[in-house]
């Protein structure tokens, strides 16, 4: 049987074996969820760079440019962090470069898998229809916060073991204790989440609305999957 394994952190990465496995790359606030927004809404493609420099560079090549650090923008790119931004007539058939603190980190952390898919609970469901599919092993990649496990991330991650348990085998203790937070919390995501460290900063910053945007569960039918460089939509 397919297994399903959850990775916490990509400081973790290192322990785990991906070179025959479908990494899922999950950092829900916000960066995966503004990147699945952002295909729904006809974007061409984004490329996740792990440095500011780097996504300087290719919006001096003509790319559009999101930075993020701290959960705030970068000062000179024209986009920022929050999903709202990519809901926006500008972005179709754009080419975007971005950066983040983790979630573009994790990406290209995970180069030497199988696929490498952008996940989120707003395209939760289109990814595990499409994995139940795949004859490959699943790895969740939490982003996590700079090195450290956030609770937004895992609990995606036990949503998407939760959708797979009949196809997939749970490899590791961190599948399941995904899983088990992911049971405790799913009726009341935002209320399970009230004391969450990554919540406290983004109230901090006046964006409860992208709190609750990015806690939706199925809205959109797009899979991000990276293609060479770059992520594309997954008929791209």
């Amino acid at each position: 049987m397919k297994q399903i394994d959850v990775c916490f952190t990509p400081d973790l990465l290192h322990l785990h074996t991906i070179e025959n496995t479908i990494v899922v790359v999950a950092d829900v606030f916000r960066a995966t969820s503004c990147m699945v927004t952002a295909f729904a809404y006809g974007v061409k493609s984004i490329t996740p760079v792990a440095t500011i420099d780097e996504c300087r560079l290719l919006q001096e090549r003509g790319y559009m440019a999101a930075a993020e650090r701290n959960a705030r923008k970068v000062e000179g790119f024209e986009l920022d962090n929050s999903p709202f931004t990519y809901m926006n007539e500008q972005i179709r058939g754009a080419d975007i470069a971005m950066t983040t603190t983790n979630g573009t980190l994790a990406i290209t952390r995970s180069r030497g898998a199988v696929k490498v898919l952008v996940g989120s609970f707003l395209n939760l469901d289109a990814i595990a229809n499409f994995l139940k599919t795949e004859p490959y092993d699943v790895m969740v990649l939490c982003a996590g916060w700079k090195g450290r496990v956030n609770l937004e991330d895992t609990l995606f991650a036990g949503a998407l073991v939760d959708r797979l348990k009949d196809n997939y085998a749970m490899a590791e203790d961190s599948a399941i204790m995904a899983w088990r937070l992911y049971g405790q919390g799913k009726d009341n995501l935002i209320g399970y989440m009230s004391n969450a460290s990554h919540i406290r900063r983004l109230q901090r910053l006046g964006i409860q609305k992208d709190i609750t945007y990015c806690l939706q569960h199925d809205l959109y039918d797009v899979i991000p999957v990276l293609r060479g460089n770059a992520l594309v939509g997954m008929e791209g």
